[in-house]
């Protein structure tokens, strides 16, 4: 049985994850053609590519279907209730940074907080008769973050497309989402609360508890991740 690693199928995450391997000794790359989904792994015995978009990759860490992944870390916490107990935070990878924060029109000239998004949601219910509306794609981590900031009377709505365009098309009022630059949150006239960094996002190397680790896969990870100067986890 092969160890099996979870790697995104495209773009510089691809890209990064290839390049950090290739820099330890173990080459990766795609097998064949773009709409393949399998790779080649070389210089690691007993080791196995499976390419998968990056927001698959923590399902089937949890599902155990592989033995290891390459996302990013707000994708794991978002789609992973009790995340730490289904995988293990093997490493973080130096690239793929992004921070998930929350937003507000930059008119909103006293609202600068996340006291202040509090005070803004309660006077906008009594207005108007219904809660403040939030666009986002990182529903748990939003809610998790501002129950514990002590946010109250607004709604989380599901953000399809891009989440920066919903305050200026009247869906939302607010926005929570991920940035690198801040650029297209000025570019739409949005600003960022000063307490308002939920996680800072980072790719990141996890274990899948779930999966099968007999029959060779905990014998080619013990051998991997020394490679890699990764160290083994207490618990898999």
């Amino acid at each position: 049985m092969s160890l099996k690693i979870g790697v995104p199928s495209k773009g510089r995450l691809m890209e990064k994850t290839f390049e950090w391997f290739g820099a330890r000794g173990v080459e990766m790359r795609r097998n064949g053609n773009e709409r393949e989904y399998s790779g080649v792994v070389d210089g690691a015995e007993g080791v196995s590519l499976v390419l998968l978009s990056a927001g698959e990759i923590p399902r089937e860490l949890s599902a155990g279907r592989i033995h290891l992944g390459v996302t990013g870390s707000d994708l794991v916490r978002e789609k992973l209730a009790d995340w730490e107990d289904q995988v293990a935070d093997l490493a973080p990878l130096g690239f793929g940074f992004a921070d998930l924060i929350i937003a507000v029109p930059a008119v909103w000239i006293d609202v600068d907080t996340l006291d202040d998004l509090d005070a803004a949601a309660a006077q906008f219910r009594a207005s108007h008769g219904h809660r403040l509306r939030i666009a986002t794609k990182y529903h748990r981590l939003v809610r998790d973050f501002l129950r514990e900031n002590g946010v109250a009377d607004y709604q989380l709505v599901d953000s399809q497309g891009a989440t920066e365009g919903t305050v200026k098309n009247l869906t939302a009022e607010a926005i929570a989402d991920i940035t690198s630059t801040g650029e297209t949150l000025r570019a739409n006239h949005l600003k960022i609360l000063t307490d308002g960094l939920i996680h800072r996002s980072e790719a990141t190397l996890f274990a899948g508890r779930a999966a099968d680790w007999e029959n060779g896969a905990r014998g080619a990870l013990a051998r991997l991740l020394p490679r890699l100067g990764v160290e083994m986890p207490e618990r898999i």
